[in-house]
């Protein structure tokens, strides 16, 4: 990301940027933007309208759904908010989007050291998003002891930022992980059969897994 910030000019144009590319039709809101990526307001405000008048993005009218409490009763309203979304002719979407999603999205150093502070990490696997393959169960699977649920999704909200798409991940205990492999599990079975990337193992999986 350092590099990518340096060429574009912040970090917060880079994960806005990516969020658009990965979400090239649904539009966003100012708060939504600040929210998936992780950006101040005032921040979002100013990227936005650099996006804007570079012609990257577009202004879009859009319909939202909205939950309220009416009494006991949950009742869901429609209302019309203003955003922008990805402007599919602009001329140079097939470069950036080269540039920004067919690279390495985050460096493998820092997914560990996000990863190890959640537990005792004892195998990390990289799937879909991570090397391209739209055809994967999951995009990270995770096995270790001792794993905080919350401090996971912690860390996987802060990824899902930097990336700037919703991540599928899987987490195990380490025997729990451990039987299913040992029954065929069908999800751990679709995830080490098919392409994937070993960030970390200290199980011993075979080479060839």
């Amino acid at each position: 990301m350092d590099v990518l910030a340096k060429l574009f000019g912040s970090e917060a144009k880079v994960k806005i940027m990516r969020l658009f590319l990965f979400n090239p039709d649904q539009p966003f809101s100012r708060a939504s933007i600040g929210a998936r990526a992780r950006v101040s307001l005032p921040l979002v405000r100013h990227e936005i309208a650099l996006l804007r008048k570079m012609g990257m993005i577009k202004g879009k009218r859009f319909v939202v759904t909205m939950t309220t409490k009416r009494g006991k009763k949950t009742v869901l309203k429609k209302k019309k908010e203003g955003g922008w979304i990805l402007n599919a002719a602009f001329p140079y979407l097939p470069a950036i989007r080269n540039l920004l999603i067919n690279t390495v999205l985050v460096k493998n150093s820092d997914i560990l050291r996000r990863l190890n502070a959640v537990g005792k990490m004892r195998l990390i696997i990289l799937a879909g998003t991570f090397i391209q393959d739209e055809d994967s169960r999951v995009d990270i699977l995770v096995v270790g002891d001792n794993i905080r649920t919350s401090s996971l999704e912690s860390a996987i909200r802060t990824l899902e930022s930097e990336i700037g798409k919703e991540l599928l991940y899987a987490a195990f205990e380490t025997a729990d992980f451990r039987y299913r492999l040992g029954i065929y599990d069908k999800l751990i079975r679709d995830i080490l059969d098919y392409p994937h990337q070993k960030l970390l193992d200290r199980i011993g999986l075979s080479p060839d897994t």
